[in-house]
């Protein structure tokens, strides 16, 4: 796929709720698309939270991610989550990494 038709096709990423006739999605109602997308935001910081990290939403149509130094990078979806990171932290990110995971479940109580 050429680079241009992101520009032409929306910018619509495939994690985020679309609500279009022939689309599959339980969030018709944009509220329940924002809510959903914040639901994606909480679940991305509780990963990013281990990287000194964080994510916001901007207006609804792209991300902010910031390090605890102040070190920030607008992102369009969430597809580039990971490589920003890498990016701004200088180091690897792997949000799938076991000993992570781990953690993340024993601090969870389970």
């Amino acid at each position: 796929m050429c680079s241009l038709c992101g520009v032409i096709g929306g910018n619509e990423h495939w994690t985020d709720a679309a609500a279009r006739p022939g689309v599959f999605t339980r969030n018709i109602e944009r509220l329940d698309r924002r809510r959903e997308r914040a639901r994606r935001v909480s679940a991305a910081n509780r990963v990013l939270a281990a990287f000194g990290m964080s994510l916001a939403d901007w207006q609804g149509s792209a991300f902010v991610l910031a390090t605890r130094t102040g070190k920030s990078e607008m992102i369009e979806d969430l597809g580039h989550l990971w490589p920003a990171a890498e990016r701004l932290s200088g180091r690897v990110c792997d949000p799938l990494d076991a000993a992570l995971i781990a953690r993340m479940e024993e601090g969870a109580g389970g």
